[in-house]
């Protein structure tokens, strides 16, 4: 594809989406500037001038997970902050390294290795490269491309991920499952749950999908955003990033947002709106955003546990008991999901579908 093209909607959508070359392959075209597809309007765009930079999100040692000041400390860090950092979790450093790793050895493959797990040439299902948030109905492009995961126990499916990050992945996953476990525990027993059971287990955190997600050079990173504002569907996601940095979450004073700087070992834990809805407000769903960066490729792997297919989000009747108003409806997963990806990030504005 010309440089020229690149103003033309229909050639850049066929370069970046059907081709599967996405935004690695417009980062190898030595731009100037990026795309008119990705430029936000300025009123979008993370405004500098709105960033504390003299506040942080809560960093918590998790060393001893019985510890009441640790369970005290990550519930109020759910419903005051929505975003926490967790150090001393236990997922040696070893495997961190080497998942981020296998994120930058995917992407560095040549595009015709790529483009064989587009969606329609994907071997399985479970494993799918994709560009942007949804392509075909955002008014602006994000400057990302992803490879998903859909994790599924057993499932003989793995064997067909992509053989360069494939077991670094399923390693990961194995550490990171135990780390999800003790979390949804505490915050559970926070609301007066007091077992995380199977059934609270498929209804809050029964599907598992983890994303090796690339931001490649921008030449332009005020102008776009590498992922817009929103707040993740999940019921908790953890997620690993490199050094790089560039991830803001929306602070607790309005209007402002606040840099998440990476800690080697740390992962980082965000309250998504299933957990919200859940709770009935008393955890947050917070908007965060990415913005690429001029002169580095940046990498992150989220884990988002979310319910399975065929489940319902609702507030839990434990939160209920004592005749406290529900807020939100029950509504099935798969239509919430639905109406997540039917449009491009609107920050905090999915969640109404489940609001009565």
């Amino acid at each position: 594809m010309s440089s020229s093209s690149l103003f033309d909607h229909n050639d850049l959508m066929d370069f970046v989406v059907k081709q599967g070359n996405g935004v690695k392959g417009l980062s190898e075209m030595d731009l100037k500037t990026v795309p008119r597809q990705y430029i936000q309007h300025p009123e979008e765009r993370l405004d500098k001038n709105q960033v504390a930079h003299d506040e942080s999100i809560p960093v918590i040692d998790v060393s001893n997970w019985d510890d009441p000041d640790v369970a005290a400390s990550i519930c109020e860090a759910a419903s005051k902050w929505g975003f926490f950092q967790i150090v001393n979790h236990g997922i040696p450093l070893e495997v961190l390294d080497n998942v981020k790793e296998a994120a930058h050895k995917f992407f560095e493959l040549p595009t015709e290795d790529r483009r064989k797990y587009l969606k329609e040439n994907s071997p399985t299902p479970t494993v799918q490269l994709s560009t942007s948030h949804s392509p075909s109905v955002e008014k602006v492009l994000e400057w990302k491309d992803v490879l998903m995961h859909f994790y599924v126990p057993g499932d003989e499916s793995t064997n067909l991920w992509p053989p360069v990050s494939k077991d670094q992945v399923l390693e990961h996953i194995k550490w990171a499952k135990p780390v999800i476990r003790k979390l949804m525990e505490v915050l559970l027993k926070g609301l007066n749950v007091k077992e995380f059971d199977e059934e609270k287990e498929s209804l809050l955190t029964g599907a598992c999908t983890l994303s090796l997600n690339h931001y490649s050079i921008c030449p332009n990173p005020e102008l776009s955003y590498g992922v817009g504002p929103h707040s993740d569907i999940s019921s908790i996601t953890i997620l690993l990033q490199d050094d790089v940095g560039g991830l803001y979450v929306r602070a607790t004073r309005a209007g402002q947002w606040i840099h998440v700087t990476p800690i080697q070992g740390a992962l980082v834990v965000n309250i998504g709106d299933t957990l919200q809805i859940a709770s009935n407000d008393r955890y947050k769903s917070i908007e965060h955003c990415v913005i690429p960066n001029a002169a580095e490729n940046r990498v992150s792997v989220p884990i988002f546990a979310s319910p399975k297919v065929g489940g319902v989000v609702g507030p839990l009747p434990e939160v209920l008991k004592n005749g406290e108003k529900p807020i939100y409806k029950d509504v099935p997963w798969s239509a919430y999901m639905k109406h997540f990806y039917s449009k491009g990030h609107d920050g905090k504005k999915t969640i109404e579908f489940a609001k009565i």
